[in-house]
């Protein structure tokens, strides 16, 4: 077990180096809570290891690596607008911030899970626990991509201390959208002329309507941005007539 865990930990840190992981992992880091993010790749590590280990072969039969791919690269689009978009956050609502954070860990757990699926490192995993004991190859492969990822993690998180807030959420869905390109690319590339056709087209109508939502955000936020500098004027005229 002990030789499973060091071998499967020393193949899956250096095939998940330079990997779209990694990439996503210090994008995330560069807008969200670095804690929140290692949380969440860690549940989806582990949980996508442990497909690899138990139900690779039956996931792999039954669902299409393209069509894993084409679902990725949708939700890595939808997490782009919603970086784009900004978050409507008031720090003083605890309640909000709660949810807020929630939402994050559920969109990062679940983009690296569906990113992962048919991924080198899953398949690396699944011809690693076919020759070596499962419980060694399940923890170290999920502690070698949580150790790689990390390290994007922390180079992420310190970039984001030194960049605008706005500068870091344009990069941020930048990535996010090229992600999507990436992942679509691969889903795409072997697919029936339908599937491109379905999917191309609820690209473009995500991408409509996410273009939509955001402009009214940003044109609702400018407008309540301007509306507290005309009151204090109206308030103190009102107190100089009394």
């Amino acid at each position: 077990m002990i030789a499973a865990l060091l071998l499967s930990f020393g193949v899956i840190f250096v095939a998940e180096l330079g990997d779209k992981s990694q990439l996503m992992a210090m994008t995330y880091a560069l807008r969200y809570k670095w804690w929140i993010v290692l949380l969440a790749i860690t549940v989806a590590t582990t949980a996508v290891h442990a497909v690899s280990v138990f139900f690779g072969h039956f996931l792999g039969l039954s669902i299409p690596s393209n069509v894993m791919s084409i679902v990725a690269g949708i939700a890595m689009l939808i997490f782009g607008l919603w970086t784009l978009r900004g978050d409507s956050l008031d720090d003083a609502e605890q309640g909000k911030a709660d949810r807020v954070g929630k939402s994050v860990f559920f969109a990062v757990m679940s983009s690296f899970f569906l990113a992962e699926l048919g991924d080198k490192t899953m398949l690396a995993t699944i011809t690693l626990s076919a020759h070596s004991n499962w419980l060694g190859v399940w923890i170290g492969s999920t502690i070698g991509m949580v150790a790689a990822d990390a390290l994007a993690i922390a180079i992420g998180a310190l970039l984001g201390k030194h960049l605008p807030e706005r500068t870091i959420a344009i990069g941020a869905s930048v990535l996010f959208f090229a992600f999507a390109a990436w992942l679509l690319f691969e889903g795409l590339r072997d697919s029936s002329s339908v599937t491109v056709i379905a999917t191309l087209s609820a690209v473009v109508v995500l991408a409509g309507v996410g273009s939509y939502y955001i402009h009214r955000v940003h044109r609702a936020a400018a407008l309540a941005a301007t509306a507290p500098a005309a009151e204090p004027a109206h308030s103190g005229h009102a107190s100089d007539q009394q």
